[in-house]
């Protein structure tokens, strides 16, 4: 029997191109990876436009969110800002209490109970 040649992924990983090179052209096995490898890379390589140009799709889909985003929120704070009835009950910092809301309270501000 014939032992299959398993220095190929070592070389690849680790040798530099001109050892990786004797090697395939002495080795039958290694041969038939590297051509394994070699159409692996033409497929990627085929494929690369269309990936590119889908990734191009999902930053203008990113930045058309950011954009809403930035759009609502300074509208939001616009609103509140110049509308005096909201920017006078909401106040940073302050709270509201029960006694706020309308509901009986004891001299300690809790829920008074009878």
């Amino acid at each position: 029997m014939n032992q299959k040649c398993t220095k190929y992924e070592a070389l690849f990983t680790f040798a530099n191109d001109e050892t990786l090179k004797e090697h395939v052209q002495n080795c039958e096995d290694c041969k038939k990876e590297q051509d394994l490898m070699d159409r692996v890379s033409e497929i990627l390589s085929e494929v690369k436009p269309y990936y590119k140009a889908k990734r191009r799709n999902m930053l203008k889909l990113k930045a058309a969110c950011v954009v809403s985003v930035l759009l609502f929120s300074s509208a939001t704070l616009g609103l509140i800002n110049f509308n005096t009835d909201i920017s006078d009950t909401i106040k940073y910092g302050s709270t509201l209490s029960a006694e706020d809301f309308g509901f009986p309270v004891d001299s300690y501000g809790l829920l008074m109970v009878e």
